[in-house]
């Protein structure tokens, strides 16, 4: 056999290089696979979050704002501990982002508030002097869409199995429960009820009226989507 195969070197090279990747496939994809589930502390998104989620997207934030902390020192001694691939397990889409024309949000809960982001969003310059980011009054106005957002948490959770109403591990040891509302009335009431402890932790007055009175707008969502980045 092995006179065989020295007689017929590409099929000896093929028969190495097939071995080869075989050996690759059953060394990395398991180690992939694992690497790839959720880790500890990473929650499924709450329905404010996901609406929050789709005001991000809609507004083009991850043009200018990547999700993806490298592994490089000039990158973690600014924004925090490298991203881990567990913690996208309920990302669909990814908001990696290629462009940091503003700074990575991947932790921006972590050393930005609420208070802060709801003032930035309004005025960025006055925050950060100089900045390029655009104004966004218009979101301080417009609803935010509870039924797209509570459609894209039924089928995360139909389709992709993502964990509600149960409980959730914590980094500290005890869990947590991310519920999943039985129809959209109890919905868009869990949204408000969210959007009310959002703007509580902020200083608009508008914002507090307006949720008062059962008004969401879409800055409160996006508030609450970026509070959890971290």
């Amino acid at each position: 056999m092995f006179h065989w195969l020295e007689k017929h070197p590409f099929l000896f090279a093929v028969g190495v290089f097939v071995v080869i990747a075989f050996a690759g496939l059953v060394e990395v994809l398991p180690n992939f696979a694992q690497a790839s589930q959720p880790i500890i502390g990473t929650k499924p998104y709450t329905i404010l979050e996901y609406a929050g989620r789709q005001v991000y997207i809609h507004q083009d934030c991850n043009a200018c704002h990547s999700q993806l902390i490298r592994p490089f020192k000039s990158s973690t001694e600014r924004y925090g501990h490298y991203s881990l691939s567990g913690e996208y397990a309920y990302d669909r889409p990814f908001l990696w982002g290629s462009e940091r024309t503003g700074p990575d949000l991947h932790r921006v809960a972590d050393y930005r508030t609420i208070d802060w982001n709801e003032k930035h969003m309004i005025n960025p310059e006055a925050l950060v002097p100089g900045s390029i980011m655009p104004k966004y009054p218009w979101l301080y106005k417009d609803p935010t869409d509870i039924n797209t957002a509570y459609a894209t948490q039924v089928a995360a959770a139909e389709f992709f199995h993502v964990p509600y109403n149960v409980p959730i591990p914590l980094k500290n040891g005890k869990t947590t429960i991310i519920p999943l509302a039985p129809n959209l009335a109890a919905a868009h009431a869990m949204a408000l009820k969210e959007a009310k402890a959002i703007v509580d932790q902020g200083s608009d007055k508008t914002l507090q009226e307006d949720v008062a009175h059962g008004k969401i707008p879409q800055i409160v969502a996006l508030l609450a989507y970026l509070n959890q980045l971290k």
